[in-house]
């Protein structure tokens, strides 16, 4: 019950009155948690829990991806990118979504298969989010909270390094690729903290 309802029924049954309470309806507030997913939290591709604090890495770059965009050929560029820093706590993780000109249309099967036979991507893959509008994930959310609009995806392949906790640190467009000097040294630093 809200606490205004809680002190009228107990006003009115310390008065005599024996109306029953009524029952209100929980409301969330600020300091609950709300009946969503957590920011970090995911399903795989593989239907399992995908938790981006459980990875065990120091720096994560969460992309969002799509198998039939211009962009594409970037998931080469994120594999080379997580062979050579994976063992340094870099862990990169794509959310495949079809909010950028329907360019995810296939089930998460055909994604996954897509990603493994194409680019022999290895690193973990989310089944498909929305990450804009209101059904987002409240990671991207989250992000755009935190760093403002630079982290909201304004197409395929945008990228959101985190710390390992979660924590968002910085936001690149889609142009930015997986080889771009000012994400490897953001990458580096992060490693390094």
């Amino acid at each position: 019950m809200r606490p205004l309802a809680a002190l009228l029924t107990a006003a009115a049954l310390l008065s005599g009155c024996g109306a029953p309470a009524r029952s209100e309806p929980a409301v969330p507030t600020s300091t609950q948690e709300t009946p969503s997913m957590s920011a970090t939290q995911f399903t795989s591709i593989n239907g399992k829990p995908l938790d981006l604090t459980t990875l065990g890495a120091k720096a994560i770059l969460v992309v969002n991806t799509a198998s039939k965009c211009g962009f594409t050929q970037q998931y080469k560029g994120l594999q080379a990118l997580y062979e050579d820093k994976k063992d340094e706590g870099l862990s990169i993780v794509g959310v495949p979504s079809n909010d950028f000109g329907s360019q995810e249309p296939g089930t998460e099967e055909e994604v996954k298969t897509f990603c493994e036979i194409n680019y022999g991507v290895t690193f973990p893959l989310t089944k498909k989010y929305a990450v804009k509008g209101a059904s987002q994930h409240p990671f991207f959310a989250g992000a755009v909270a935190t760093l403002g609009k630079e982290a909201e995806p304004g197409w395929n392949f945008h990228k959101i390094l985190v710390k390992g906790d979660g924590t968002p640190i910085k936001a690149y467009n889609s142009k930015v690729k997986p080889d771009d000097k000012a994400l490897l040294a953001d990458i580096e630093a992060a490693l390094k903290s």
